[in-house]
C-alpha cells in the first residue's frame, strides 16, 4: 500500500489561488467606488466655482473694511478720531470675513467631496437665509419704529457730523440727492454746536454745503461757505439759497418708492443662496 502512494506533482498555483482567496475573505480586497456621472461630475464643479466667486467678493469687502480702518487710524500710531466699535468700516470687516468663511468651507467641501464642510455651508446658508426672512418680517410688522430708529440715526448723524467722517459724508450724500437739509428743516442744524449761532467760527448760525441750492455757484469747485449765515436769514432768504425741506419726510418717500427694488434685491439674495445650497445638497448626496 505504501508503494502504491504517488506524490503529486507541486504547483505555485495553488498557493497563489489559495492566497486571492483568504484576501477576499479577510476583506482587504474592495471593489472599486462607483464613478460619478458626467452631471454629478458637472455639478461638483459648478459649486466649487459658484463658492469661489463667493469667496472672491467676500475677500474684496474684507480688503475694503481693513482699507478704510487703517486709512483713518495709521499704524505709525497716529490717534483714532473714531471709535472702533462705532466705526462703519468695521461692517465691511465682519461681512467680508463671514462671507470668506462660508465661502471657503463651501469650495473645499466640494473640492475635497468633505461631508463635515458641506454640512458646515449648508447649516451656514440656512441660518443667513432665515435671519433675511426674519428681518423682512420684523420691517413689515414694526415699519413705525423703524422710522422712529431712523429719525433717531438721522438726529445723531447731524450732531456728530464734523466728528465722523464717515458720518459726515453719509449726510452730505443724502442732503444733496434728496435735496434736504436737516431732519424736519434746516433749523434743526442749530442742534449742532459748531452750527449753533451762539457757537465761536465762521460756521456759526450756518448750514453745511450740501444744503445748499447751487453748491457750485457757477464754478468747478464747491463753495464750502455757501450756507455760512443761513439760519440768521428770514424763510424767504434762506430759501433762495438752501434747501429748507428736511430730509425725514424725503428720505421716507424715497424709501416708499424703492420698495419694490428693495424686495427684488432680497428675492435675487435668497435665490443665490438656494442655488448655492442645492448644489451642496447635490455633492453631498453623491458623496
Amino acid at each position: 500500500q505504501a508503494s502504491r502512494l504517488v506524490e503529486l506533482p507541486y504547483s505555485s498555483f495553488d498557493d497563489d489561488d489559495d492566497g486571492d482567496t483568504a484576501e477576499q475573505n479577510s476583506g482587504v480586497w474592495t471593489p472599486d467606488p462607483p464613478k460619478l456621472s458626467p452631471f454629478s461630475r458637472c455639478v461638483r464643479y459648478l459649486a466649487f466655482l459658484w463658492n469661489l466667486l463667493f469667496l472672491l467678493l467676500g475677500l474684496l469687502t474684507l480688503a475694503v473694511g481693513v482699507w478704510g480702518l487703517l486709512a483713518k487710524s495709521p499704524l505709525s500710531g497716529g490717534e483714532r478720531g473714531v471709535p472702533l466699535g462705532s466705526d462703519p468700516m468695521l461692517l465691511f470687516v465682519l461681512a467680508g470675513l463671514g462671507a470668506s468663511a462660508v465661502s471657503l468651507a463651501g469650495c473645499l467641501g466640494a473640492f475635497r467631496a468633505s461631508p463635515c464642510l458641506l454640512r458646515f455651508f449648508l447649516g451656514a446658508v440656512l441660518a443667513f437665509g432665515g435671519l433675511q426672512v426674519l428681518g423682512g418680517l420684523l420691517l413689515l410688522l414694526a415699519r413705525r419704529q423703524l422710522r422712529d430708529a431712523l429719525q433717531d440715526l438721522l438726529l445723531l448723524c447731524l450732531l456728530r457730523y464734523q466728528e465722523d467722517p464717515d458720518l459726515q459724508f453719509l449726510v452730505d450724500e443724502v442732503q444733496r440727492s434728496l435735496q434736504c437739509c436737516g431732519l424736519q428743516s434746516y433749523h434743526d442744524w442749530e442742534s449742532n454746536p459748531y452750527f449753533n449761532c451762539s457757537a465761536p467760527g465762521a460756521q456759526a448760525c450756518g448750514v453745511p454745503a450740501s444744503c445748499c441750492q447751487d453748491p457750485l455757484e457757477s464754478g468747478s469747485v464747491p463753495n464750502v461757505q455757501c450756507g455760512f449765515g443761513v439760519l440768521g436769514l428770514g424763510a424767504a432768504a434762506a430759501g433762495a439759497v438752501v434747501h429748507t425741506g428736511g430730509c425725514g419726510a424725503a428720505l421716507g418717500a424715497w424709501l416708499r418708492g424703492q420698495a419694490g427694488a428693495i424686495a427684488a434685491d432680497a428675492a435675487a439674495l435668497l435665490l443665490v443662496e438656494a442655488v448655492g445650497a442645492l448644489l451642496a445638497l447635490r455633492v453631498l448626496g453623491d458623496i
